[in-house]
This record gives structure tokens, sequence and C-alpha cells, in this order.
């Protein structure tokens, strides 16, 4: 047994491979799939690969979630295991592009092993989804942004909660709900904000604003090393705490959204593309958004934004019809 987070502190200045948990002293790294994967990790960041590297490890650990840390050799790697990977995610509720972005990562880790003569190529990821689908449409508008920030609450402390949740996740430029959990006050240096994201790892750096610091000041979080209120208990299950929060939060906004007459549910999530939607609209650059949205590319970010905003399109067909 071993923790990924725990043995692979990588650095770019220096790393060195340990022996792992749960593998014999005698057992080379290669003979094992978690072993191998590791040591390329390693060796993807020494080269100064550390996207690709983050990209891996972030998949290598949800992998290793859904097989609780047990090792996986060479000889597991199968269909069958793949497609109960797959359908682990979908029962914790990972959107399809996000399980995809997993499995798309393991199975180059698995290919890379395979030019290298550790395995036979099987074909394991047939059976599985590793596309990206178009993102449904979720954005809202600035004025829809103020509307929300400007509803009474003071009578229901748990909406006025998911409000300023969602609130601070488009301050800080749609950052996910895991990523806002787990931001600890030591992340706040002479006002700068910085975190990893969850999903891929890469370190991003955020201004600190003034609408931040007031959601922040509202909450007491004395009693914990996190900046807001969503993992309140030490002594109790960090990762329950997290999911439960954001079930609680996401219902609210969902009412919220109701009462706001919005067409589309109203989530965490909402904030993200928001964000990205009107930046966009403001006409700041692509690369911009890419680098303050965390996307691994600008190929990313332009799927992204395909499905946030057609008003554009929709107008230049209005005028075509027009001058019929």
């Amino acid at each position: 047994m071993f923790h990924l987070n725990l043995f692979l502190m990588l650095s770019t200045a220096k790393l060195k491979i340990r022996p792992l948990p749960g593998i014999g002293e005698g057992t080379r790294l290669s003979e094992s799939f978690m072993g191998y994967a590791l040591d390329l990790i390693g060796r993807l960041r020494l080269s100064g690969h550390c996207r690709t590297a983050e990209s891996y490890l972030t998949s290598l650990n949800s992998f290793m979630r859904f097989r609780e840390n047990a090792d996986v050799s060479w000889g597991e790697i199968n269909t069958d295991l793949m497609s109960a990977y797959e359908h682990y995610l979908r029962r914790e509720g990972i959107c399809p592009n996000s399980s995809s972005y997993y499995l798309r990562n393991l199975r180059a880790i698995y290919n890379r092993g395979v030019e290298s003569g550790l395995t036979v190529q099987n074909h394991p990821f047939r059976r599985v989804y590793t596309g990206i689908d178009k993102t449904v449409k979720r954005a809202v508008s600035l004025g829809v942004i103020r509307r929300i920030r400007a509803l009474d609450l003071t009578s229901s402390p748990s909406a006025d909660f998911a409000r300023d949740i969602f609130l601070f996740s488009f301050y800080t430029r749609g950052m996910s709900f895991v990523d806002m959990a787990y931001l600890k006050k030591s992340d706040l240096k002479n006002g700068i904000l910085t975190y990893r994201r969850h999903k891929t790892g890469q370190l991003l750096l955020i201004k600190w604003e003034k609408p931040m610091q007031e959601i922040v000041m509202k909450y007491d979080t004395s009693d914990t090393p996190y900046l807001l209120p969503v993992i309140r208990d030490m002594n109790a299950d960090e990762r329950r705490q997290y999911k439960n929060t954001a079930h609680l939060v996401n219902n609210k906004l969902r009412k919220l959204g109701r009462r706001l007459g919005l067409p589309t549910p109203l989530t965490c999530y909402v904030a993200r593309h928001a964000w990205a939607s009107i930046a966009w609209s403001k006409n700041v650059p692509l690369g911009t958004i890419s680098e303050a949205m965390g996307h691994d590319s600008e190929k990313t970010t332009r799927i992204y934004l395909a499905s946030l905003d057609t008003s554009a399109v929709d107008t230049a067909n209005s005028r075509i019809l027009k001058a019929l």
C-alpha cells in the first residue's frame, strides 16, 4: 500500500525514486504499471516536461483511489479493469470529458510501456470513452452575475453561503469547487493566492482582490488551516466533508437559479464557464484565458469557449437573413 501524494514530492531540482510499499524489494519498478508510471513521471519532470508529468500524476492519483492504492501489474491492465474504472468515475459524478482526460493519460502511460517493451499491446482502452464532448452551454452573462450578487439572502444563511462560494469562484477566474475547498490560509501571501489545480496539478497564481477578502472575512475558520469554511472538522474525513458541502452548495444554487428564472441549472461550474465567456466577450486573448483557467492547451480553451456564447453567430445569421 502506498499513497501517491506522499511518495511523489516531485521537484524540478531533485527527485529520488524510492522503493514502493507493496512491491517486493527484488521487484524492478518497470515490472509494475504503478512503479513504471511513477518513474516515468519523475523522468518527465526532470527533463522539463512538467505539464505532462502533472497531467499523468493527476490521472494516476484518480486511478489509484479507484484501486484503493493497490498496485497494478502490467497483466492486470485490460479492458475489464478499464471499464470498471470508467464506471467508478461515473459513480463519483465525474463528467465524461474529465473521465476521458484521465483515461487518455493512463493510455499514454500504457503505450509508453508498450514502446519500452515492458508489455504487449492488448488495447485495454478500446471499450472506454476517450473522446472530447462539446460542452453544454452553461455560461451566464455579467448581468446575471450582478443579479446573483444583489440577492437579499439574509434569511437563509445556507443559500448565502452557496452564493458566496459561487461568487468566490467567479472572482478567482472560475476556480473549481474542489480547489476552493482545499485552499489554505498559507496559500495567501503578499497579496497573491497560489494553488495547484486538483485536476491537472498546474500551479496558478491569482492577485488577491477586495471582493475575495470580503467573502473570506464573513466566515470563522480560526479552528482550521483552510481559507474557506468547506472542511470544518479536522478530525473527520475531509473528502466526505468536501463532497457533502459541494452537494449542499449546488442544491442551493439550483434553487437560486430557478428563483432568478435562469434557463439552465445554476451550479458552481457555471461560474467557471461565465468567467471564460465574459473574458472572451471583453476581447481577452485566448492564450490569456487559457492560462488563467489552468487549461493544458489553447485547444482545450477553444473547445470550452465553443459552447459558451453563440450570440455573435446568431447576430451574423440575423444580418444575413435581413439582407435577403
